[in-house]
């Protein structure tokens, strides 16, 4: 039998869909007009307005102040506060009772392990607002059930403030399917094998949809959020950006490499693994078409499907004569890198020279001192160099690898602008081109190339 027979939803909304009353009715207005949406993962509720504080950066204060050995008082109330008035809005103030309680209990916790003080109170955001969104869908007469991620089995690493799913609870969550009613999930955490809350990193609610409709074989994980489309490169930097239709896991995952900040970065592989098409949707617009993340392309609509920069990067550069005979060079490079516990993002070479590109807060001038010493005496090389502020572009798009001249023609839009190039570097699998530019030409490199394969 087909799992996938029934229809089956993951919707999970952000913060800034469930910062009000009023917003939380539109989510639930949503919800409600798919009868295949019975799953629902909440976020914990964002900025009402510009200068507004999130619920998760309010709970941090509240962590804070309790680890400093203050009472917390006004940082507890001005958490509490804001649930009570959506409660109040939403006809659903029995819940604040429990909410308010759940809330104390974390506050007044042991605080011997900062990071498990920490992550326990980050992580009743989510809590709370699924507790309060499952409140008011039962006040209005749904069938809806809040669902505590350790009673459902998500159960991830002991890593506090950076967990990682681990296996079984796949086959844990899985059986959800067979419940009846709305299942109201709240992301961003899970627990400890130990028993302890644990989260993923911020931004993490994106991961526990995207492990909940692994879990379930949803038919689509639906990622509501407060923008029509993807677009082809960060609205901040250009009017009217060009809206993405389409786009597929490798190119997704390239251009979120370099920045481009859509999902949690981590959110894509569950859905990946199950081949299940990811949809980002607007909650203040939800006729509007989305933009979809698939395996694979039915058409394109653009030559490159996006365009990212992100700066903070930093090149260690050695040559030495006949390298590329010298056989295992390149892997005792690596060994010592990696004895400085140093992640390697690039690796562009020549037949006597290789650049490696690292992220710079990786690189500390003592690494960076111990690095440079160690190649330059057990390797012999001729020369070593760091070159630091430099940022990665990016251009990307499976078309690319269709088409001849994309990356001269890259090349030449960067030249022409005056942009020194200080490396270029083809994927293997051609759908995507990086080059390495200093940080203060990043967003204009990004704005011309933008120019280049979109306004012509």
């Amino acid at each position: 039998m087909n799992p996938r027979v029934m229809i089956m939803k993951v919707a999970k909304f952000g913060g800034s869909s469930l910062a009000d009353a009023s917003q939380i009715k539109k989510v639930c207005d949503i919800l409600l007009s798919d009868k295949s949406r019975r799953f629902l993962v909440v976020s914990a509720p964002g900025k009402r307005y510009k200068s507004d504080i999130k619920v998760t950066d309010l709970l941090i204060a509240l962590a804070e102040a309790r680890l400093a050995g203050k009472s917390g008082e006004k940082e507890l109330h001005a958490v509490l506060k804001r649930y009570e008035e959506i409660a109040s809005e939403l006809g659903a103030t029995e819940v604040i009772t429990t909410i308010a309680s759940n809330l104390r209990e974390l506050s007044d916790a042991d605080r011997s392990s900062p990071g498990k003080f920490i992550d326990a109170l980050k992580a009743a955001g989510e809590d709370n607002c699924a507790r309060l969104v499952a409140a008011y869908l039962s006040a209005t007469g749904h069938s809806a059930y809040y669902c505590n991620p350790q009673d459902a089995g998500l159960v991830l690493t002991s890593d506090f403030g950076k967990a990682h799913v681990l296996p079984e609870s796949y086959a844990n969550l899985a059986t959800l399917s067979e419940r009846e009613g709305i299942c109201v999930f709240p992301g961003f955490f899970g627990y400890s094998p130990e028993g302890d809350v644990v989260t993923f990193s911020r931004g993490g609610s994106d991961i526990t949809g995207a492990i909940l409709a692994a879990s379930i074989n949803a038919t689509v994980y639906e990622n509501w959020t407060d923008v029509d489309n993807v677009y082809a490169v960060n609205p901040s930097l250009v009017k009217n950006p060009f809206p993405i239709h389409e786009i597929t896991y490798d190119e997704m995952r390239e251009l979120a490499y370099a920045g481009f900040s859509v999902l949690h970065e981590e959110a894509l592989y569950p859905a990946y693994l199950k081949g299940i098409p990811v949809h980002i949707r607007n909650t203040n617009n939800p006729s509007a078409d989305g933009t979809k993340i698939v395996c694979k392309h039915d058409n394109y609509d653009s030559l490159v499907t996006g365009i990212a920069g992100e700066k903070g990067f930093c090149t260690l550069t050695m040559s030495k004569y006949l390298m590329n005979k010298e056989v295992g060079f390149l892997m005792k490079v690596l060994k010592i890198i990696a004895d400085e516990d140093v992640s390697i993002e690039h690796v562009p070479s020549g037949i006597d020279s290789i650049t490696i590109v690292i992220r710079s807060n990786e690189l500390t001038a003592e690494k960076e001192r111990r690095i440079v010493e160690r190649i330059s005496l057990e390797l012999h090389v001729d020369e070593i160099s760091v070159k630091r502020n430099l940022s990665i572009v990016m251009i990307v798009g499976e078309a690319m690898a269709k088409t001849v001249g994309t990356t001269a023609r890259a090349a030449s839009a960067l030249s022409k602008a005056g942009i020194n190039l200080e490396i270029i570097n083809q994927g293997a699998s051609e759908i995507s081109v990086m080059f390495g530019v200093r940080d203060e030409y990043c967003n204009y490199a990004v704005r011309e190339l933008y120019k280049e394969f979109f306004t012509k």
